[in-house]
Formats: C-alpha cells, sequence, structure tokens
C-alpha cells in the first residue's frame, strides 16, 4: 500500500485551484475529507478541521471569507463585518444570526444575489475599504455602519451609529478616555465619515440620523433609549454628563438639569450583585442630596416595552 503523502492542512480557507496549483491532488484532497482532517467549507473551499471556529461569530466569518477566497474582489459588509468591527446589534439576534455578506465593487458587473452569502453590490470607494486582523478587505466602520443603519428607524439606527462613532473616537486616539467621547473635534470627525459614507451609498435620509448620532452613549440600550426619546420629542437630555457630589463625581447616563431629573438605563448586574447595589445605594443618594430626583428603566425594557419607558420618562419630566 502507497504511504499517503503528507501536507500541511490550510489553517485559512483555500481554495481546491490553489491547492493543486501548489502540488496537492484531488485525490489528496479527498482523502483528507473522508478522514475529517480537512473540512469543505462551500463548494471549491476547504480548511484544517483542527481550525474550524468555535463560536457562531466565527463560522458566520469563516462561510463570508470563504466567500471572499472564490470572488477576490469581494469585500466583507453588512452584517459580517459588523462583526469583524464589534458594532453593538440594535435588536434581541447578534450579528452572527444573520446572513454571512460581502459587497462587491459595481464595476465588476455581478449581480446581487441572496443565498447561504449574500453578495451586494455597489461602490467602494478605497478610504471606505480596510483589512481586518487576518488581512482579509472589510468594509470601514462607519461605511459597515452606514449600510447597516440604512433604513432603520432611529431608535434602532442610532444604537448603530453611535457604537461606530464610539469605535472612530477609539481609533484616533491611544487610550481612549471619557472625556475623549466628548471631544467636539473627535465627534466632528466620526460624524463627517459616516456622513461621507452614506453620501457615497446615497442614503439621503440617513443624514438626520447621522446628526443625532453621539458616542458619549455607552452601550445599546443607552442609544436605543435616547432614540425613542427624540423621536417622541421629549427634551434632550446630557449624556454622560459629570456632577459633583460630597462622596465623588458621578456621571448618569441621562441629565436633565432644568428638570433635575436623572434617567439610568439599568442592567441585571445591579440588582443581583450586592456590592453593586451598595455603590449604587451611595451614589443615588449622593445624587440626591444635591437636588436630583430618579427616574429608572431596564435595558430590556427598553427593547420589548419602550412606549412604556418613554410614558414613565414623560411624566418624570413633568409633561
Amino acid at each position: 500500500m502507497r504511504t499517503p503523502t503528507p501536507w500541511i492542512l490550510p489553517t485559512q480557507p483555500i481554495s481546491l485551484s490553489l491547492l493543486v496549483a501548489s502540488g496537492i491532488s484531488r485525490q489528496m484532497v479527498a482523502t483528507q475529507v473522508a478522514s475529517g482532517r480537512l473540512v469543505q467549507v462551500r463548494r471549491g473551499v476547504y480548511l484544517a478541521a483542527s481550525a474550524m471556529p468555535a463560536t457562531d461569530a466565527g463560522i458566520h466569518l469563516l462561510r463570508a471569507r470563504a466567500e471572499q477566497v472564490v470572488h477576490p474582489p469581494a469585500v466583507l459588509s453588512h452584517a459580517s463585518a459588523a462583526l469583524v468591527w464589534e458594532l453593538p446589534a440594535p435588536g434581541f439576534n447578534a450579528w452572527e444570526d444573520a446572513t454571512p455578506a460581502v459587497t462587491l465593487p459595481s464595476e465588476t458587473g455581478a449581480k446581487s444575489r441572496r443565498g447561504l452569502v449574500t453578495h451586494h453590490i455597489g461602490l467602494l470607494p478605497l478610504h471606505q475599504v480596510t483589512r481586518d486582523r487576518e488581512g482579509y478587505a472589510v468594509t470601514t466602520v462607519a461605511r459597515t455602519a452606514v449600510d447597516l443603519a440604512a433604513r432603520r428607524p432611529l431608535p434602532q439606527a442610532l444604537v448603530i451609529l453611535d457604537g461606530a462613532a464610539r469605535i472612530v473616537v477609539e481609533q484616533l486616539v491611544v487610550r481612549p478616555r471619557p472625556r475623549d467621547y466628548a471631544n467636539p473635534r473627535l465627534i466632528r470627525t466620526a460624524l463627517d465619515l459616516l456622513t461621507d459614507a452614506s453620501t457615497t451609498q446615497r442614503f439621503v435620509s440617513l443624514a438626520a440620523h447621522i446628526a443625532l448620532a453621539d458616542p458619549r452613549r455607552e452601550s445599546a440600550a443607552e442609544s436605543l433609549s435616547a432614540g425613542h426619546f427624540l423621536a417622541a420629542g421629549l427634551p434632550t437630555p446630557l449624556y454622560q454628563h459629570p456632577i459633583r457630589t460630597r462622596t465623588g463625581t458621578y456621571v448618569p447616563d441621562f441629565y436633565w438639569p432644568e428638570h433635575h431629573l436623572i434617567g439610568e438605563c439599568d442592567g441585571a448586574l445591579k440588582y443581583t450583585d450586592p456590592a453593586v447595589l451598595v455603590k449604587e445605594k451611595v451614589r443615588e443618594d449622593s445624587l440626591r442630596e444635591v437636588g436630583n430626583r430618579f427616574v429608572r428603566w431596564l435595558g430590556g425594557e427598553i427593547m420589548g416595552q419602550p412606549a412604556t419607558v418613554v410614558d414613565r420618562v414623560e411624566r418624570a419630566l413633568g409633561l
């Protein structure tokens, strides 16, 4: 019996044609697939079984990158690019639950299609394309956010746009500090990049949403809350505004100074960790001592029952 010729199995998706060009026969590929040591990611693309991702997000990106192997001009985009940048998702579903997506330049003559991987066709200016850590072409943070925020209502769009603005700010400084997210120059740069991407895509209606984006909002729930408040016509609060008290300076999520009202979008941790509960009690008492009132809601509430939260805040504002 002939001893199988040893070869190093690929740790990145690679096409059958490249394997053959490097001296690997089709029979050798078939043998490794049969043994379970090599996996066919999609038709004509292979990866070592030992290199297969263990998470849903990893599998999603692998499928998108395998599409790039077959279509070299393709660029990771939409939900796939959102995974690369770790953009916050605006709903209950994570980005990895969406169909993997790539965008092909319109000048290639390719056609859009939907299947196991979605193909978008569009203009891809060089400054809106970069490389991820693995070296694959991916749309920039701003372009990704614009592609995903377009045609979404304001609250959901702000989740994506705020998240993108925060990432841009972090890319512009060595070590981001809270004050960097409130820096007018950095904010303007982030919004300009988002505007540039929306202009390329001709998403005219998105301009109003971009103008309301704010990197100071720290979580998807805060952005979603802000979007619902703005859509309902509530007074615009200050975000992460520092307030001095006898026990220290605190930065509430939302602050309406003319109403002496603090709005807090709480996570479940505050209600399960005793140490956090004690710190929160000291914080709230200190903020009340300087004349403030509180209105609270949960992240799950603003996602599932936004009208209830808006009504609660509206009543607290005395409107």
